[in-house]
């Protein structure tokens, strides 16, 4: 009877008990379903949409692009480009899911059976190993967690994490996901993605990447600088060994592959970090950059009115000057060239870019700076060439300009520093780097003394344009951006030279009364000056003085009285209407002294304008961008070049044939027989007075191409005409760039002659079959003494 009241009583206690639990566990799953509910809603805090999860806020890098698809720069707050799975190399796939997350494609975005292998062991006090999936790191990734949270928000933080992850799995495929995980993740050294940090590990693309090199990023990943094979080699090797274990484990890679590829030791020789101021086109990125980011000039922040008249110019006949301000986003906003991930599509043909940069460095670090430093060895006026009376006072008001220049006087100004203070840090020895041909130099130096250590060092620039297109093909702006930023092709402004005596020519093949092989008296002219006197230039050299010459070996030798001569006959008002069509934009004053090369010009613009003669007549404006993409491909923006007819077909070709003298006869005849040079060229030298700047126009019917050499101020010269003249300081750098290009079977220029109009020409260029025709018809070929 006691048994079976025991019984009865248990029963209850069984059921009742069985009906707690279940109201328990439906209360906690009720509890858990509802949480994520909320979570997931955003009821507890932001959750991403649906938009923004397709869209995630990240800084992208804008990339620059070559017209031969190379990267040549980009422009970032964080250096990251984004990538498809297909641009991914296998081995990189693998070693990141067998490292970070071996189940990758089994689970939905967490993974269960992880989640229960951790929670036993922090019960049990064993680690083994995280529980967070690819996908979950991803959301952390595109979402940041806040600092400074306590455990209650690390947990809803975690939640939230899950709940992402599953959105994430359900709206995108495995593929990618990956590839989105490695376009978030840091690496260290300024790289953030992988196709940031493939470049600048191993200057490689992450399709690119071997086994050991993928497992050595993927390492990184734990903990970037810890891991970093440039400050701590060892440990990346450690830590690279245990991904390739882990591929090994997970059959990846072989027992004898892990054997063997675990101590191959690594190999950093690649390693670039990469910044604005390194790689090729490093003045030509920064020119693209203020370009398309120009405000729209007011009058207000000019004191120049003629630079505000060019500005301004620029600004209406040039859409890709200020392209940002002119062409906002859909929203309104103004793109960022930081953030926004543009791919700016340009001319620059990366080979002809890389010999540019060597063929500048071979010629002055190899030839002229040397000859520059014994040049001026021993002087104590060194390098400024002034009067010995003057040179002290003038080379120390260079001095302070370029001290009040400098970012170190003006971040001390606004600091609001005395002057003395100034004067005081500026003489005081400071570590730091200098330039030198072989290597940047660590020494210690005074600020002071690094300005004139840097003075000492002859500047470049270089440009060249395809005649057909307009196309820009190479740019170099100086011989090294980061200790030297003046771009010495688009922003200084030199005295020409000789280089302007084409313009000068133009006019007298166009008017059609003179021919290259016209005769004219070399003697001197004198010209009436407006305001009174007379101008009676010199001749530089004694060629054929008192004799009859033809133009073109006027042209050949550079006679200034033959250039006197023509601006006499023509008028300086209609050499500088010439000028104008052919795209030249700076001041030029009209006095007869431009027929010899005083106006101050960019590089630019002369390159610009001696194409005119390759282009047939036309002047197109120089192109340095095709397109600008958005970061999902979208066309944002297609150019073309403008275009403008500034002479004939026939006065195109009869200057061609013209400046072909120069090569074959003149001042630029050491191409033939210095550099071999034997195939058709049309070329001008030019030199300023006092040796100041060398110039050589080089122009071939696939490619014009300037060159100017000179010091920082035009003071530092070398002292004689041999050493400063333009067939010695710029024509060097065109030969040696021009031989690289031909050597090149892959960008395939062509080497023979520019082509003849299809219409009959009205005059003789061949001198020699002239003067004969002229001796059979009895006459003396067309002179004239008028002056």
């Amino acid at each position: 009877m006691v048994n079976s009241k025991k019984n009865k009583q248990t029963v209850p206690d069984v059921k009742q008990w069985q009906k707690r639990f279940w109201i328990a566990y439906f209360s906690v799953m009720g509890f858990v379903v509802l949480l994520f509910t909320a979570i997931s809603l955003g009821l507890l805090g932001f959750m991403p949409s649906f938009e923004e999860l397709e869209n995630p806020k990240s800084n992208l890098a804008s990339e620059i692009i070559s017209a031969d698809q190379e990267l040549l720069g980009k422009y970032y707050i964080e250096n990251r480009s984004n990538i498809h799975y297909s641009d991914l190399s296998p081995n990189l796939v693998n070693a990141i899911i067998a490292t970070e997350d071996a189940r990758f494609e089994k689970h939905a975005g967490v993974d269960v059976r992880a989640l229960f292998r951790v929670t036993f062991g922090i019960m049990t006090g064993s680690n083994k190993g995280g529980g967070s999936t690819l996908t979950q790191q991803l959301a952390k990734n595109l979402f940041p967690r806040k600092a400074n949270r306590n455990i209650f928000e690390t947990v809803f933080i975690k939640l939230k994490e899950w709940v992402t992850a599953i959105k994430l799995e359900r709206n995108y495929t495995k593929e990618e996901i990956i590839a989105m995980y490695f376009n978030t993740v840091e690496f260290g050294s300024n790289s953030f993605g992988i196709k940031s940090a493939a470049k600048t590990f191993f200057n490689k693309t992450p399709a690119e990447l071997n086994i050991e090199e993928s497992a050595m990023l993927v390492g990184m990943l734990k903990a970037p600088t810890w891991f970093s094979p440039v400050r701590n080699p060892e440990r990346a090797m450690k830590r690279r060994e245990v991904v390739l274990h882990q591929m090994q484990k997970y059959d990846y890679i072989s027992e004898q592959q892990y054997d063997s590829i675990r101590v191959i030791p690594l190999d950093m020789s690649r390693f670039r970090q990469q910044d604005h101021t390194s790689g090729y086109a490093t003045y030509f990125r920064e020119y693209l950059r203020l370009a398309m980011s120009a405000k729209k000039p007011s009058r207000k922040n000019y004191i120049d009115k003629k630079m505000f008249a060019e500005d301004s110019l620029q600004w209406e006949t040039n859409p890709i000057y200020g392209w940002i301000e002119k062409n906002p986003k859909p929203d309104g906003s103004n793109y960022n060239l930081y953030k926004d991930g543009l791919r700016i599509y340009t001319t620059i043909n990366s080979r002809m870019q890389r010999y540019a940069e060597e063929a500048v460095a071979e010629h002055l670090g190899g030839e002229l700076q040397p000859a520059f430093f014994k040049h001026w060895k021993g002087r104590d006026e060194a390098p400024f060439d002034f009067p010995k009376s003057q040179v002290k006072d003038e080379a120390r008001k260079l001095m302070i300009a370029s001290m009040k220049r400098s970012d170190r006087y003006r971040r001390m100004k606004a600091a609001d520093m005395p002057d003395d203070s100034i004067n005081l840090a500026f003489s005081t020895p400071v570590p730091m780097k200098v330039f030198t041909w072989k290597g940047e130099l660590d020494t210690i130096m005074s600020p002071w003394d690094s300005i004139r250590y840097c003075k000492f060092f002859l500047q470049a620039g270089l440009m060249s344009v395809e005649p057909q297109t307009g196309f820009l093909r190479a740019y170099v702006g100086g011989i090294n951006y980061s200790h030297f930023q003046f771009d010495h092709v688009k922003m200084a402004k030199r005295q020409v030279g000789s280089t302007f005596k084409p313009f000068v020519y133009t006019l007298a093949m166009q008017e059609g009364d003179l021919s290259p092989c016209s005769k004219v008296a070399n003697i001197q002219y004198s010209i009436d000056l407006p305001e009174g006197g007379r101008w009676e230039p010199r001749n530089s050299n004694d060629y054929k003085q008192g004799e009859m010459v033809t133009l073109k070996e006027a042209l050949a030798n550079s006679i200034n009285w033959i250039s006197a001569f023509l601006i006499k006959r023509y008028s300086p008002m209609a050499v500088i209407k010439i000028a104008r069509k052919m795209g030249v934009v700076s001041p030029i004053d009209a006095v007869p002294a431009i027929s010899l090369g005083t106006p101050d010009l960019t590089l630019y613009e002369m390159v610009g304008a001696m194409n005119t003669y390759a282009a047939k007549g036309v002047y197109i404006e120089p192109l340095f961008i095709t397109r600008i993409e958005d970061k999902n491909g979208n066309v944002l923006a297609r150019f073309m070049p403008r275009q403008e007819e500034a002479m004939s077909e026939e006065t195109a070709f009869l200057m061609l044939e013209l400046m072909k003298g120069v090569v074959e006869s003149g001042t630029g005849v050491r191409l033939r027989y210095k550099y071999g040079i034997n195939y058709p060229v049309a070329g001008k030298t030019g030199t300023t007075q006092n040796n100041s700047d060398g110039w050589f126009m080089g122009l071939t019917p696939d490619l014009v191409t300037g060159v100017w050499v000179g010091g920082e101020d035009r003071s530092i010269r070398f002292r004689t005409i041999t050493l400063g003249q333009g067939a010695n300081m710029a024509l060097p750098i065109w030969a040696l760039y021009m031989n690289r290009i031909y050597a090149d079977n892959k960008l395939n220029l062509s080497k023979s002659d520019f082509e003849r109009p299809t219409a009959p020409l009205s005059v003789e260029t061949n001198c020699a079959k002239f003067e004969e025709a002229q001796k059979k018809q009895n006459k003396n070929p067309y002179e004239t003494n008028d002056f």
